[in-house]
């Protein structure tokens, strides 16, 4: 049950469509919205070279001072928006520099059941968050939603689409999307490139994952697709298409902390081209 929604600030435009998610959510299960509004700083004064200390600390003093200024204005601009918003909520400030955003964040998010951010690997504004949405993803210990640009959010989740590999991190966001699936009209599990190599008679985990599911009260239904030599994550997009989906949900592997191992070829893709919201836990 979700009941508790942290959905990420920054004082740009792409806030009000990550607001328009949130507030969708918030609203079909009652639930309580955080704004967290995390406002950038380029730098600690105390951590200046010494040559020259004295200058380089005064100009990143005043670099910060003009970012607080800044964020002053736009949380009184995000208050204001929240006011109107038609669900329970409340704004949070945090300033800081890149990793201290993306370590507190991190520790915000796991006091709360979902945490919605941008899309993060598309070459926009929200590529400076890259690192903040790993920390959540990898730390937090919670699910993600995960908003394209440009999507406006859907009138009810009503078809979710489950990119099914048999491993912990897809039973993770499994789990951080039951709730939606219980809401759901129709639920797909989705396999690609099938291996077939049961012992001893018994049923293949995506047959098991989806008798799972429908004790959860959804309709599931299994596909099976072979790749073709296809991109994984093409499938993914080409039958959420199809299925007209309104979430995708899918866990991210790996365990490196250089983003080209940690989050593995279908989930960086993903995470870079999908069109529609996903909802991806660790």
């Amino acid at each position: 049950m979700i009941k508790d929604i942290l959905v990420h600030l920054d004082g740009s435009s792409n806030d009000e469509l990550r607001l328009q998610h949130a507030e969708a959510i918030a609203s079909a299960s009652q639930a309580h919205l955080t704004g967290l509004f995390t406002n950038f700083l380029a730098n600690d004064a105390s951590a200046a070279p010494f040559d020259g200390s004295a200058i380089a600390a005064g100009v990143i003093a005043e670099l910060n001072e003009q970012a607080r200024r800044e964020g002053d204005v736009s949380e009184q601009r995000l208050t204001e928006h929240l006011a109107r918003l038609s669900v329970r909520n409340e704004i949070r400030r945090i300033d800081g520099t890149l990793g201290q955003l993306a370590r507190l964040t991190a520790s915000a998010a796991r006091c709360a059941d979902l945490f919605v951010a941008s899309r993060p690997y598309d070459g926009n504004d929200g590529e400076r968050w890259g690192n903040l949405f790993e920390a959540v993803l990898f730390e937090s210990g919670r699910g993600i939603y995960v908003v394209p640009p440009g999507r406006k959010p859907s009138d009810g989740i009503r078809q979710v689409l489950i990119a099914w590999c048999n491993t912990r991190e897809t039973a993770r966001a499994i789990a951080e999307a039951t709730p939606f699936i219980e809401n759901a009209t129709r639920t797909t599990v989705l396999l690609v490139d099938p291996e077939r190599d049961s012992v001893g008679g018994q049923p293949e985990p995506e047959i098991e994952v989806a008798r799972h599911l429908d004790r959860h009260g959804t309709r599931v239904e299994v596909s099976l697709l072979e790749s073709g030599g296809r991109p994984v994550s093409e499938i993914i997009r080409d039958e959420a298409r199809r299925l007209s989906t309104d979430l995708v949900v899918m866990g991210a592997y790996g365990h490196s902390r250089a983003r080209e191992w940690v989050l593995g070829g279908a989930t960086i893709d993903m995470l870079t081209c999908s069109e529609i919201p996903i909802l991806m836990a660790h």
